[in-house]
């Protein structure tokens, strides 16, 4: 999540922190036992799970010779 919320509120601050971590802990479990994690992004509904175990290509093609 990369949205800052600038609260005077510690009860708020410490409340975001718990909710990161426990998506962050969420993610983790789901990948491991192949259970889907689905969030809304762009209006639509997406699996990170399949995301995180996609291939991801590489971004410096190594040409070595």
């Amino acid at each position: 999540m990369s949205r800052r919320v600038n609260s005077p509120s510690r009860e708020a601050q410490d409340t975001l922190r718990a909710l990161r971590r426990a998506a962050r802990k969420a993610l983790e479990l789901g990948i491991k036992t192949g259970t889907p994690v689905y969030v809304i992004r762009n209006n639509e509904i997406v699996d990170l799970t399949k995301q995180q175990l996609a291939p991801r290509k590489s971004r410096s093609s190594s040409k070595r010779g």
